[in-house]
C-alpha cells in the first residue's frame, strides 16, 4: 500500500537512458557521465564510515545476535527472548486494561497497533491510537464515544522500529535510557515535564529496555495468570529467563523480551544493503546517482546528519517542521501535547534544546503514511522538497535557527535521483517476515477490534 508516494521511476529511467545513449553516441561533445560506477560509489560511501570501513553501513543478519549494536549488558540477546518478544509485541490478549473496561474494548490492541510492518513499523496514520482506536492503519480512528484523554493516543507520530538497535535513547526527545546521550542528565529524570515516566532511567538500562518497562503500563498491557497459564506464556518466559522470574518481575521481563525482538528487526534485504555487500546490479544508474548525492557533504549534506548505519543520527536537530496539531487540525489531543512540542528541551529542561527532535532512520520510509514528529508531510517527495527549501513552518522556529540550509544547485534530474534512492534503494520489501504466523491466544493481530477482525488483507487471524 504505497499510493501516497508519487511514482517517477519510469520517467527518471527514460531520462537517464537518453543521457547515457546520447553521451555514448557523441564522444567528442563535452557531456559528462554523471552516473557513478559501483566501485567509485562504494569508495565514496566508505569515506563517511569510521576508519573508512564500508562494512559500517552493512546490517547484521537478524539471527546474528552477537553482532547486534548497542545491546544492553543487562539483556543479552538469545533466540528464546527474540521469539518470545515477537509474540508479545503482537499479542492483543495483553490488552486487558482498557480505559473503558468492558469486553468490547478488552484485548483489542497490541504494541504492533502503532508499529505495523506494512507501514515500516509505524502506525500508517498521523497518530498511533491503541486503546480507544477502531480499524487499521490509515483508516484507524478514535472510537466514537471514547473520551479523548482516556484513549491511548500518541501526541507525536510513533517512530519506526526498523533498525531500532542503532538508537541508544528512546522517543523523539531521547528521554529514555541512562546511557549515551543521557549521560549527565540524572538531575532531570524525576523533574522533567514527563516525569515520573523517566524515573525508570535510574535502573541504568539502555533506551529500549527502559522505554518498554514504562510502556507496558502506559499502554495498558497486562501479564497475569490468564496470560501465563491459560495461554501458555509461562513456559515461554521460563525458557527465555530464569524459571519463575516473570512472576516476580513481569514488566522487566516483558521489556527484555520485546527489546530483544525489536533489536532483531533490520531492513537487511533492501537493495542498498545488497549493493553494499557487493552486488553491482542492486541499484540502477539513477539510484547510484541518488546515493552519491546523499553521501555528498558539500552538495546535499544529507549524510552530515544521517550518518548512522541506519541513516539516522545520534543527535537532535531543529528543522522547523510543524507540530501535530499545527499540521493536523483533526488530530486527537493528548495529555502531553504541548510538552512534546518542546522536543529534547521538554526532557533536559534546557531552553537551548527546545524544538530539537531526533534525527530518524531512513530505511522503508516509502512505506510511511506521514513524516516528521508532527506528521506534517505525507510523501517523501514533500519531505525532500521541504529539506531543499529549508523554510521553517513552525511558528517557534526562525529560519536562521534551523539546522538545515536551502540546497540551491540541485538539478531536476538530481532531485529525482535522490528521491529514487530514498524510495527504492532503502526499501526492504519483506518486513512482514518479522511477524508471527499466529499467537498463543488465537486472537487477530496487530488489532483485534470489531472493525478489523477477519480482515485478512490487513490483520492476521487464525
Amino acid at each position: 500500500m504505497h499510493y501516497l508516494l508519487p511514482r517517477k521511476s519510469n520517467l527518471v529511467w527514460f531520462v537517464a537512458s537518453f543521457v547515457l545513449i546520447f553521451s555514448a553516441c557523441n564522444p567528442d561533445d563535452d557531456i559528462i557521465d554523471i552516473y557513478p560506477d559501483a566501485e567509485s560509489l562504494r569508495k565514496q560511501i566508505a569515506t563517511y564510515a569510521p576508519g573508512g570501513n564500508l562494512n559500517y553501513f552493512i546490517f547484521p543478519e537478524s539471527t546474528d545476535y552477537s553482532s547486534f549494536p548497542n545491546t544492553d549488558p543487562a539483556n543479552p540477546i538469545t533466540k528464546e527472548k527474540v521469539e518470545l518478544g515477537r509474540l508479545l509485541f503482537f499479542e492483543t490478549a495483553l490488552g486487558l486494561d482498557p480505559a473503558n473496561n468492558t469486553q468490547t474494548f478488552s484485548q483489542t490492541y497490541s504494541c504492533a497497533t502503532c508499529h505495523i510492518p506494512e507501514f515500516g513499523f509505524t502506525p500508517g496514520n498521523i497518530q498511533g491510537i491503541a486503546d480507544g482506536g477502531l480499524d487499521y492503519g490509515l483508516d484507524r480512528t478514535l472510537l466514537f464515544g471514547y473520551p479523548n484523554l482516556e484513549a491511548d493516543v500518541q501526541g507525536h507520530r510513533p517512530l519506526s522500529m526498523v533498525n531500532v538497535s542503532y538508537i541508544t535513547n528512546g522517543m523523539w526527545n531521547g528521554m529514555f535510557g541512562a546511557t549515551h546521550m543521557n549521560i549527565n542528565t540524572q538531575d532531570v529524570w524525576e523533574t522533567n515535564l514527563f516525569a515520573p515516566a523517566t524515573a525508570v532511567n535510574a535502573e541504568g538500562l539502555m533506551g529500549l529496555e527502559a522505554q518498554n518497562i514504562e510502556g507496558m503500563g502506559l499502554h495498558r498491557l497486562v501479564i497475569n495468570d490468564y496470560i501465563l497459564n491459560d495461554l501458555g506464556y509461562q513456559e515461554l518466559f521460563d525458557a527465555a529467563f530464569d524459571e519463575g522470574e516473570v512472576n516476580e518481575h513481569p514488566e522487566r521481563l516483558f521489556s527484555f523480551a520485546v527489546s530483544a525482538y525489536l533489536r532483531s528487526i533490520y531492513a537487511n534485504e533492501a537493495p542498498f544493503q545488497d549493493f553494499l555487500k557487493g552486488d553491482d546490479t542492486a541499484l540502477s544508474p539513477v539510484e547510484r546517482l541518488g546515493a552519491s548525492l546523499f553521501f555528498d557533504v558539500n552538495k546535499t549534506k544529507c549524510v552530515s546528519c544521517h550518518n548512522l548505519p541506519s541513516l539516522g543520527g545520534q543527535r537532535f536537530a531543529k528543522i522547523g517542521t510543524k507540530d501535530m496539531h499545527e499540521a493536523n487540525a483533526d488530530a486527537v489531543p493528548t495529555v502531553f501535547s504541548a510538552e512534546r512540542n518542546l522536543g529534547r528541551g521538554g526532557f533536559t529542561m534546557n531552553e537551548s534544546d527546545n524544538y530539537k527532535f531526533k534525527v530518524p532512520q531512513l530505511y522503508n520510509t516509502a512505506d510511511y503514511g506521514s513524516y516528521f514528529h508532527g506528521s506534517s508531510k505525507y510523501s517523501l517527495d514533500e519531505v525532500l522538497e521541504y529539506k531543499i527549501q529549508a523554510k521553517s513552518e513552525n511558528s517557534n522556529v526562525l529560519d536562521s535557527e534551523m539546522e538545515i540550509r536551502p540546497i540551491t544547485d540541485l538539478t531536476d534530474l538530481e532531485r529525482d535521483a535522490l528521491l529514487e534512492f530514498l524510495t527504492n534503494s532503502l526499501r526492504d520489501k519483506n518486513l512482514e517476515r518479522y511477524m508471527p504466523e499466529s499467537l498463543p491466544s488465537g486472537n487477530c493481530f496487530p488489532n483485534n477490534d470489531l472493525a478489523t477482525i477477519g480482515n485478512t488483507n490487513n490483520n492476521r487471524c487464525d
